[in-house]
């Protein structure tokens, strides 16, 4: 994954890390799904979304893993790169990689108790070495300390536990003899850097990518999500330049992943035309939360936050910024209540374990979605305007309410008066009273409630939940 998190949302430019190449435009939330809305024209390539890909509108919840060699360093995953290792320095972590607390059901296990339908795996990483048993490069797990293939297991386990199945794969690679170094490679700063370049042949990477992607899309059975990290064109340093399309030669190994497995979703970041005609298969907005649902050529499309519960991506023994259960949860809140999905990442321990903050980050999510469930999976975004500090999550008849700032003793809602025939907690069903517009009320001590206002009637303190959902039944 990138360093930085992406503040600029209608530009392409390229700082450190990051690119971002699409833009965010205020539109009119629909009750209709991207599935419902974008025709299969519009999709890239020409394939058909409605069948094979539903499943991601409605699962809305999936666990993103980044595990490698970095792990053994712990103090982030663009270890090789911010402290400029070389390829000989970084080999103490190759020589002693060995992973032997890994258990993949219990990965799978964890992500199912947490709530999540899928799971994407970085396959390969930024520094190149890959956790299968790939057949055209010597810089893989089965020739550690460990000498065992982790993807073949962690496949076999979400299978398991009736997760959905994905793999990350990075463009980028800092240990192949043929990518050139560039401004985001650990030697960018080297004196002789252009003249280490010398004999690199990038279009010869782009075929290894091709043979290790059809390794990871045809000896595992079904994929169901692959995820591409990244691309940087316009990126220039000392005279370096970035990586795109051309480099990567999107447009053929686009074309391998459609004929290998044409029910995969494909995330966006191969540096492909994006306009009306070709539209993203899925937008990857990460480490934020878009304050609108991103569009392309104003046409709305599958999306899907990425996030961290700390400041990194793989293990990070150190790191102190964990998020807090209000932010765990209210980011899912938030992501959904957009239409998108949320990808949540935790950073295996070099022993392959998930150490102790990230399952307690986990099991906020196994609870609080063990109670609250049915306003986020198969739910989407409502044209109902939400309340300050509330969140709308809608599916069918069934509005939710996710009271992220507790009010005091009543909240007012626009465009509801007459409209629910009931509402009650979702985490204990308990019933909730509400005042219509034609209440009678005292005037001294009572609340006034406007034309079209609907005024819920909430207890003084907030339930002892991380954010209470009211879920209001409509009428027909």
């Amino acid at each position: 994954m990138k360093q930085y998190a992406e503040r600029d949302f209608n530009s392409a430019l390229d700082i450190p890390g990051m690119r971002i190449n699409y833009q965010i435009e205020p539109v009119r939330l629909s009750l209709n799904t991207w599935e419902d809305s974008v025709s299969d024209a519009a999709i890239s390539g020409g394939q058909n979304v409605a069948d094979g890909k539903a499943w991601f509108g409605h699962d809305r919840f999936g666990m993103f893993i980044h595990f490698g060699l970095y792990a053994l360093g712990a103090r982030h995953e663009w270890l090789k790169n911010r402290e400029e290792f070389t390829t000989e320095a970084y080999q103490k972590y190759f020589d002693n990689f060995d992973p032997d607390l890994y258990d993949a059901r219990e990965w799978a296990r964890r992500a199912r108790e947490a709530g999540m339908k899928y799971v994407v795996l970085t396959a390969k990483h930024h520094e190149g070495f890959c956790l299968w048993d790939s057949k055209v490069t010597d810089y893989k797990v089965t020739n550690t300390p460990y000498g065992k293939d982790l993807i073949g297991p962690y496949v076999e386990a979400l299978r398991a536990e009736g997760l959905k199945v994905g793999f990350y794969y990075s463009l980028l690679d800092w240990h192949h003899p043929d990518f050139p170094i560039d401004g985001h490679h650990p030697q960018r700063n080297h004196p002789d850097a252009a003249k280490l370049n010398e004999g690199r042949d990038v279009s010869r990477y782009a075929k290894y990518m091709r043979d290790q992607v059809t390794e990871l899309l045809t000896n595992f059975g079904k994929i169901d999500v692959i995820w591409f990290d990244f691309s940087y064109p316009r990126r220039v340093y000392k005279g370096l330049p970035g990586k795109g399309r051309a480099d990567w030669e999107s447009d053929d190994l686009m074309k391998l992943v459609r004929q290998l497995q044409p029910d995969i979703i494909v995330g966006d970041r191969l540096d492909l035309p994006r306009d009306a005609d070709h539209m993203p298969e899925l937008v990857t907005p990460e480490q934020y939360t878009p304050r609108v649902a991103p569009t392309v050529a104003g046409l709305p499309v599958r999306w899907e936050a990425c996030h961290t519960f700390s400041g990194s991506w793989g293990y990070y023994r150190d790191e102190t910024s964990w998020k807090d259960a209000g932010q765990l949860i209210n980011i899912l809140v938030d992501t959904v209540s957009l239409g998108g999905n949320l990808l949540m990442n935790v950073g295996p321990t070099g022993r392959g374990t998930f150490d102790a903050r990230a399952i307690k980050a986990l099991d906020t999510y196994g609870e609080w979605l063990r109670l609250n469930g049915r306003a986020i999976y198969g739910a989407g975004p409502s044209t109902y305007k939400a309340p300050n500090g509330c969140r709308f999550t809608q599916k069918g008849n069934r509005l939710y309410l996710h009271i992220q700032t507790w009010p005091f003793r009543h909240i007012h809602i626009e465009g509801l008066g007459r409209k629910i025939k009931y509402a009650q907690f979702l985490h204990d069903a308990s019933e909730l009273h509400w005042l219509d517009p034609d209440a009678e009320v005292d005037s001294n001590v009572g609340v006034a409630v406007g034309e079209g206002i609907l005024t819920l009637e909430l207890p003084v303190l907030k339930p002892d939940v991380v954010t209470p959902v009211v879920e209001l039944i409509l009428k027909d």
